[in-house]
Order: C-alpha cells, then sequence, then structure tokens
C-alpha cells in the first residue's frame, strides 16, 4: 500500500553491516531525495517518523545487532515517537517470512534487491536517470564503489549468496561514470568493493577484467587513490598486478581474505586453493607490486580445525607478517555446507584462538610500525579526534587499519587534504608525526 503523502514524513534510514550496505544505504538516499522527501541517514536527533533498517544477516553477531535494532525502533513505534518502521538488507531478505510472523509491528520487509518495492510503498519513483549516482554517506574526500553484486563462490561458511545472489559485475563504462561524479562532487579517494572483486568481468565479458576496470579508473582526472578490498585469492587475475604497480593513483594495498592456511581446512572450507598456491601467490603479488601492504581475515572455530590446523596458521601468520590482519570467529549458518557438518570447536576455544592470532598480528604490526619511524609518507586526512588530526596512508583502509595522527597543538591541516608526514613514533596500530613543508 503507498503511503498518501510524503511532504509531511521525515526518514531515517539506518545502516548496518558492512561497506556494501552503506552503498545500498546511499543509493536510497539519493532515490528518496530526487522524490523531494526529506531524508537523512543515521541522524543523532530523533526527529524522523518513519524509519528505514538496511540490517545484515552474515554471522551471529550482525542478525543479534539487526534483530536488536529492529526491536528498538519498534518499541519506539508503540511509544508512539515514530509512525512507521521498514526493515530491508540480508537479514530481511534471508528470514522475511520468519521475520514477519514473529515481529508483525513492522510496517513492511524488503530483500536486498527490492529498492523500487520499498520506494514504491513510500509512494517515491524509482528514478533510472540515476544509476551510477548516489548520496555518499562518508566524508567527502572517500567514497566506497560498489563493482559487482551477489557471489558464485561456494564457500562453506558462507551466506552470501543465500542473500545477495549470483556474481553480477556492473559495466566499466557505468563505473568510470560514477567515478567521475564523485570525483565531480569532492571525492579524492575511492575504495572498490565487491563480494569477490576477482571475478569481476566474467559475466559480462566472458573473461576477468579487473585489470581493464583499474585502468578505466585510474584514467578519471582528479582520482588520486585507488584502493582495491575483497579479492578472492583463487584464480586472482595477475594481469591487475601489472596496473596496481604501474599506476600511482592505485594504492599499493590489497584486500585479499585468505581465512586459513591448512589444506585440509582449505578443501573443508571450499576455498578452491591449497596452502602451496597461496604462498606461491603471496610472493608473486609482493615480487609484482614492491612494498604492497596486504590486508587478510581469517576464520578460525570453523568445523573440523584441530589444534594441528591451529597451529600450522599460528606458525604461517608469523612467518608471512601481513602488513594488516582481522579475524573472525565461525558462526555456524543454516543452509550453508557448512551449517550441515557438526559445530564442534567450542565457543571459548574459538574466542581463544581469534584473541591468540590477534596478539601475534599486534606484535608484528608494532615492528613494521616502528620500521616506518623516520620515514616521511602521504597522509589523507579524515577527521579530527581529540588532540589530533586523523589520517591514512595509502597502506591503510578507514576504520579498519592503521592511522597517522598529527597533533593539533603543533600543526593544522585541512581535513580532506593531503600532507606529507614525517613519522616520529609508533605504536601497534598508530603512527604518530610531523608535518613536512
Amino acid at each position: 500500500m503507498k503511503v498518501r503523502n510524503l511532504k509531511n514524513d521525515k526518514i531515517n534510514i539506518i545502516t548496518l553491516g558492512c561497506s556494501k550496505n552503506l552503498v545500498d544505504s546511499e543509493v536510497m538516499l539519493s532515490q528518496l531525495k530526487a522524490n523531494d522527501v526529506e531524508v537523512t541517514h543515521e541522524a543523532e536527533k530523533e526527529e524522523a517518523n518513519v524509519i528505514i533498517i538496511n540490517t545484515c544477516g552474515f554471522i551471529d553477531n550482525a542478525k543479534k545487532e539487526s534483530i536488536d535494532t529492529i526491536l528498538d525502533y519498534v518499541g519506539r513505534k508503540e511509544q508512539g515517537k515514530v509512525d512507521r518502521v521498514y526493515v530491508t538488507g540480508c537479514l530481511s531478505h534471508r528470514y522475511k517470512e520468519e521475520l514477519e510472523a514473529e515481529i508483525p509491528e513492522v510496517d513492511a520487509w524488503f530483500g536486498t534487491l527490492e529498492l523500487p518495492r520499498l520506494l514504491n510503498t513510500l509512494g517515491a519513483d524509482y528514478k533510472h536517470e540515476l544509476i551510477g549516482e548516489r548520496l555518499t554517506t562518508t566524508p567527502t574526500h572517500y567514497a566506497y564503489m560498489k563493482i559487482s553484486e551477489g557471489c558464485d563462490r561456494p564457500c562453506s561458511f558462507c551466506a552470501i549468496p543465500l542473500m545477495r545472489g549470483k556474481h553480477v559485475s556492473k559495466p566499466i563504462e557505468q563505473l568510470v561514470k560514477e567515478a567521475e561524479h564523485l570525483v565531480k562532487h569532492g571525492t579524492k579517494e575511492i575504495l572498490l568493493i565487491a563480494q569477490d572483486s576477482t571475478f569481476y568481468g566474467l559475466d559480462l565479458y566472458g573473461e576477468r577484467k579487473l585489470a581493464d576496470l583499474l585502468r578505466a579508473l585510474s584514467d578519471v582526472e582528479g582520482l588520486e587513490w585507488i584502493r582495491l578490498h575483497y579479492a578472492y585469492p583463487s584464480q586472482f587475475p595477475m594481469d591487475a598486478l601489472q596496473v596496481m604497480a604501474e599506476r600511482k593513483n592505485i594504492c599499493k594495498y590489497l584486500d585479499i581474505p585468505l581465512q586459513h592456511i591448512s589444506d585440509p581446512m582449505l578443501k573443508s572450507m571450499r576455498r578452491g586453493i591449497t596452502r602451496r598456491r597461496t604462498e606461491e601467490l603471496i610472493r608473486a603479488i609482493r615480487e609484482q607490486v614492491p612494498g604492497i601492504a596486504l590486508r587478510t581475515t581469517m576464520l578460525v572455530g570453523h568445523p573440523g580445525e584441530t589444534e594441528q590446523d591451529f597451529e600450522e596458521l599460528k606458525a604461517f601468520i608469523k612467518e608471512a607478517r601481513f602488513e594488516r590482519l582481522g579475524v573472525f570467529t565461525y558462526s555456524h549458518e543454516e543452509n550453508t555446507h557448512a551449517g550441515s557438518l557438526e559445530n564442534d570447536v567450542p565457543e571459548e576455544v574459538k574466542d581463544a584462538r581469534a584473541a591468540e592470532l590477534m596478539e601475534i598480528q599486534e606484535g608484528i604490526s608494532q615492528e613494521l610500525n616502528e620500521a616506518k619511524v623516520g620515514k616521511t609518507y602521504r597522509v589523507l586526512f579524515d577527521r579530527v579526534e581529540g588532540g589530533y588530526f586523523v589520517g591514512r596512508s595509502e597502506f591503510d583502509s578507514p576504520e579498519v587499519d592503521n592511522e597517522v595522527l598529527v597533533d593539533k597543538k603543533d600543526h593544522f591541516i585541512r581535513l580532506g587534504d593531503f600532507a606529507n608526514i614525517k613519522i616520529k613514533s609508533a605504536t601497534a596500530f598508530d603512527l604518530y608525526g610531523d608535518v613536512v613543508i
């Protein structure tokens, strides 16, 4: 049912989960604004009478956060503080029927690909002419760009294909147009994201086209940094490395989630790669793109992970010395391959293993950061926090990686600008420095 009049409504969009969800919310925001709807994103003041919650359903903690947020706003609705609550995103897509029965107070539920229906329910029109354009919610100088949707990988632990469908690439021409639009509005750094960025182009062009996409985006005038995330290691498109090495505005940075190194675990996880091939790939990346910072993630506690598997993973992390590393504990997801296996690693063991890996990585990060003392890096500044200007080098992505801090008492830096910073001290996850004129 359409809402009769949107003119008196104020809509607030709440985004949970990953950067891919954030892009979806930004598209929604631009569509509503184009319909002359008063809409905000995660507004702190409680002025909105209509709430749209863009949920995450990836792992247990994310699902819990989504459910808690929905119940919070349903409670506000019952108190008369908001009029309507709508839910979209991954959790809604995957569990729509169950959620409708359990939380009937929500006015409507929508899947990940149902933006036109959501807009229609709100009394707004889906404007096709806006494809490739969106209102960003990040600081103006950087923006995420989703280069594809969905995933064709068969990873045992992952429910993303159930929520996002098969892999669908966006055409290169569309992405270039989107990049040009972002740069026109002040974006200096674009962060390329996807469920699997290395699969890019296979569905559209019959072959992997990540290298061609990087070249095309690198040619966009005014785009100073391009950063690549979520590169699946199996069948990695090696020609992309040459482009990364040649083009100055492509960051020497690669987010490549490996998940594990033990061959039994890689096989059970259905990763399509072995330890030997993984190590060969890492060597090739570092040889072809000298100085590159590698970010990876590891998954501990997958069904069947033995102490021997974990010890092998620990030794590998010590040996590989990744510049950036994150760890997740396994979450038992129904309708996945691993969901049919016995969840035989106790939660306390999962947590202990994750903590042990992060302790190892903290030591590695400390050593790598100390080696940067005395060197000068080009830094893009994101925000002010406490007594510091806070920025990032080309080796760091927002929110998940290291940061560079400059004391406000000693220097002034305009946010969104680059500055050359000489590093004077380091901790495990932060660098401190001074502006070099």
